[in-house]
């Protein structure tokens, strides 16, 4: 069913899910019904009772004792994401803003995971939740290393608005790499893991919290998620949309959902009484909180015209839900109650489940009860973590080509190595978005040089711009600053505040402008409240167009000779940097003046450069031919593809796509490469599905590897030496135009995702090689099982090939007398096991019966009678011969199902 959208639509500008722009609109709200509301009206007279601090109650009973002594101010004050302190009922203040998509994000230095796309590419369970356990462990450790240092802002919390468990329906959607693909099923399995290693429980209080996002029917396009309202099938809501949530709530028990921004046949999902009170609460029974999108209960007026008042909006939101308000919505709650749009009774129920939140994660009781509080800081980007996260890296790779065995490579017949492509040695490329800072980060031309050593000489050109108008920009290098007197570097002035007052408390000379704090410079304290001045000379190495940047999460500006070239509002995840070019002499001085503030936790500030005139073409075509063999680096970054972007440039569109191909340059360079005659391997960086017809054709080998994390440089290494075997399947169908593909806006399924697409796919959901081969045999399914009965299924597999290696072994169904439209086929289960040369093993699956069932034209979900076919083996069906010689074979056997049965929950 396509979207319906508004005339015009008016697009907030401050509703941007997690964009580092606080929500400013909060404290002035707040102030104003501070000095407008009468905080005494419903206080009560007595001292206040702080039984609710003893830890031998339950925490229902504590939760009541607090909220019940809290006046309608102070609960509403409680229910946005800056929450506020009360200091007479010694509530601290809480900021509910965090994010841990692959790591815990802008908070520093953490351990940075494979993005979520990359990591679905493992088929591995147990990895996402050793993944979930570490990211777990690091938040513990930061959230009380911030509280001992009295540091309580934004991304300073315990509960992480992560993961995004919505379907990657089209390629073209921007942030689809922050997802687990394409498949419900898939989606479910590995988010509810993950889930389970965030939330870890010790029998008393949970580790984190994890919220399931965005609930529910959302994945684009960008520009219109303020304004849209989609509508599908009860089909499509219940075999593609929901399961992935319901499975995340009823058993990984996820303790947080966030509504997504736009409407659902016509209601706000951050304010939906369907969604919200009906399926999630009654149906499916969750127990904890909903939180808005950031902004989202805004949109409910001024983007969705569902309401004439901020008032009314607010109370659409509590009615129809949602718990929190991430942003200042809510703080009209009060005006809302007086004028009875909504009762303060559902204020306090929405107050006690986010209370009741804190409190099951020991935030009142004393530490040295807490068990998760004992986590020490020093575990932070660990060796032990950072292994992981290479091991994560290894896993989630997909060979999607392998011609005349060319890999696995050999360091002692390889001498010269080119290493080519915009990419290549990019830490940006690496990360995707919703990302920590690494620590040490490893690129892919690193990797490689890590890898061969003094054996093998490497070569390396960026060869192109990432895109038309698009530049990697990279910190400007100390060697070209210079001070007043001569020497190399920038004069630094520290202020302990934001506005750069009084006297500095530290002055030194900074070789560049490339930090990432994690301490304060000037206290060692953890980082805020401080501000900087750079001041001295450029002296270009060359004549030229320089576009200049700033990478901030706060306030920075820029002037050279001065001349301002940015606008001081630097981004971590946006899709652009504020930039401007520069025309610049070679060997003149430029005067260069750059300020900066940091007022929360996360202290971002890189000055940087790009040449946009500079064409490497040549020298990436002259490394080929004097090469071995080249490695082409190519794709896209989280500044091309992302959440609402202002990208300018063909093929992008708010930080969607509007093409599936690479781009232009990019393309050109590739056949330019591949011209030399020279073997090629193409590495595949993006976050999304690629037409790379000609590649499939032409190129040698081709490696997918996503974004891979901080390891990615020495696992890409990994793999193409051979030390590690690849084994990731694609989470996500590639195609081969967006001609194959409905309208962007159409959220019907029909003909979207390997489910149902009826055309022949570039790659196959589900596809990926290895340096060895997998044979299945003795499969053993029913030849009929009752409705309503569970089924097994075995199978056994081997590997026949001369090297160790993992397996993913999928089982897929095909309903084959289904009475109304069904999948093509779906995945029903999956493994990944280890397996020595010529090792066996036996796989069991049990398929539950609801596997089995499907919703009918009459809205409910049935169990029919019929014949199911039973595919197993390490690809889909019917694509060996199409693909590759190579692919693993997939056997195949049929169970009837005798007797029908209606499902009581949709």
């Amino acid at each position: 069913m396509k979207m319906k959208t508004l005339e015009k639509p008016p697009i907030p500008k401050i509703g941007f899910c997690f964009s580092t722009i606080r929500f400013r609109f909060f404290k002035l709200g707040l102030l104003l019904y501070l000095m407008t509301g009468n905080m005494g009206s419903h206080a009560q007279e007595s001292e206040p009772d702080f039984s609710f601090l003893d830890i031998d109650k339950n925490f229902e009973e504590r939760v009541d004792i607090l909220v019940n002594q809290m006046t309608l101010e102070e609960k509403v004050s409680q229910m946005m994401n800056d929450s506020p302190a009360i200091p007479r009922l010694k509530v601290p203040q809480y900021n509910w803003w965090n994010e841990c998509l692959h790591g815990v994000a802008r908070a520093g230095y953490a351990t940075v995971f494979p993005q979520s796309i990359s990591v679905a590419a493992s088929f591995d369970k147990n990895l996402l939740s050793e993944i979930g356990s570490v990211i777990s462990d690091e938040a513990r450790a930061k959230h009380h290393e911030f509280i001992r240092n009295g540091k309580r802002g934004i991304y300073t919390g315990l509960d992480f608005w992560s993961p995004n468990i919505n379907i990657f329906r089209d390629p073209r959607w921007g942030r689809g790499h922050e997802t687990y693909g394409e498949d419900p099923y898939l989606t479910g399995e590995l988010a509810s893991r993950f889930i389970e290693g965030l939330q870890e429980y010790d029998g008393k209080y949970l580790k984190t919290i994890a919220t399931s996002k965005h609930f529910a029917v959302h994945s684009g396009p960008e520009p219109l998620r303020h304004s849209f309202d989609v509508d599908v099938s009860d089909r499509d809501l219940y075999e593609t949309y929901l399961p992935a949530f319901r499975k995340t709530v009823k058993e990984a028990g996820v303790y947080s959902i966030m509504g997504a921004y736009n409407r659902f046949r016509g209601e706000s999902c951050s304010g939906h009484d369907f969604l919200l009170n009906e399926v999630l609460r009654k149906q499916w029974g969750f127990e904890g909180y909903v939180v808005s999108d950031c902004g989202a209960i805004q949109d409910i007026q001024t983007g969705h015209h569902l309401a004439n008042t901020e008032a009314e909006a607010a109370a659409i939101g509590v009615s129809g839900g949602c718990d929190l308000n991430c942003g200042s919505y809510y703080v009209h709650l009060t005006e809302a109650v007086a004028q009875s749009l909504v009762s303060e009774e559902e204020i306090d129920t929405a107050v006690k489940r986010l209370f009741l939140a804190r409190f099951k994660l020991g935030m009142f009781d004393p530490e040295d009860v807490v068990s998760f509080a004992q986590i020490p800081f020093g575990i932070v980007c660990s060796e032990a973590h950072n292994t992981l996260a290479r091991q994560a890296a290894q896993k989630s790779m997909v060979l999607l080509k392998n011609q005349d065995n060319l890999l696995p490579l050999s360091v002692d017949q390889v001498k010269r190595i080119a290493v080519i492509g915009p990419n290549a040695d990019h830490v940006e490329s690496l990360l995707g978005n919703y990302h920590g800072i690494p620590k040490k980060p490893v690129t892919f031309l690193e990797g490689i040089k890590h890898k061969v050593g003094p054996k093998a000489e490497v070569l390396y050109s960026a060869g192109t711009h990432p895109a038309e108008g698009f530049y990697n920009l990279k910190p400007i290098p100390s060697a070209y600053f210079e001070t007043d007197d001569g020497r190399q570097g920038l004069e630094a002035s520290y202020y302990d505040n934001v506005n750069w007052e009084g006297e500095p408390v530290l002055e030194r000379i900074d070789d560049q402008i490339d930090f990432s704090w994690e301490h304060q410079p000037i206290s060692k304290e953890l980082v805020d409240n401080f501000s900087v001045k750079w001041k001295g000379y450029l002296v270009p190495p060359a004549s030229g167009r320089y576009e200049f940047g700033v990478f901030s999460k706060r306030g920075m500006k820029i002037r050279i000779n001065g001349k301002e070239i940015s606008n001081g509002e630097g981004t971590i995840h946006r899709g652009r940097y504020a930039t401007d070019i520069v025309s610049l002499e070679e060997g003149k001085r430029y005067r260069v003046e750059v300020s900066y503030f940091s007022d929360e936790t996360n202290a971002l500030a890189q000055a940087l450069w790009a040449r946009p005139d500079v064409d490497k073409m040549d020298e990436a075509v002259a490394l080929a031919k004097s090469a071995d063999l080249a490695v082409v680096v190519l794709g896209l970054s989280q500044r091309l593809e992302g959440e609402s972007m202002d990208v300018v440039t063909p093929g992008f569109d708010g930080g969607d796509r509007t093409t599936i191909t690479l781009p232009a340059q990019q393309e050109a360079l590739l056949k330019a490469v591949k011209a030399t005659g020279k073997p090629v391997i193409l590495v595949l960086n993006a976050g999304s599905a690629m037409a790379i017809n000609w590649a499939k054709e032409n190129v040698d080998a081709i490696i997918s590897v996503g974004y891979p994390g901080e390891e990615g440089g020495n696992a890409l290494a990994d793999v193409m030496f051979g030390d590690y075997n690849p084994a990731g399947r694609l989470p996500i169908t590639y195609y081969r135009s967006v001609e194959d593909l409905p309208p962007f806006e159409d959220y019907d399924m029909s003909g979207r995702t390997y489910r149902y697409f009826e055309g022949v796919p570039l790659y196959p959901f589900g596809y990926g090689l290895s340096y060895t081969r997998f044979e299945y045999s003795d499969l053993t399914v029913p030849s009929q099982v009752k409705a309503g009965e569970e089924m097994s299924v075995h199978v056994k597999v081997t590997n026949s090939g001369d090297r160790a290696g993992d397996e993913v072994i999928q089982l897929y169904l095909t309903d084959q007398e289904a009475s109304t439209e069904r999948p093509i086929r779906q995945l029903e289960a999956f493994e990944r096991i280890h397996l020595k040369p010529g090792e066996s093993k036996v796989v069991k699956f049990t398929l539950s019966p609801r596997q089995l069932s499907m919703i009918n034209e009459q809205s409910k979900r049935i169990i029919e009678e019929g014949t199911f076919k039973v595919h197993v083996g390490g690809e889909q069906p019917g694509f060996s011969g199409d693909l590759d010689a190579e692919s693993t074979e997939v056997v195949s056997g049929e169970v009837l199902v005798v007797g029908s049965q209606e499902l009581a929950e949709l």
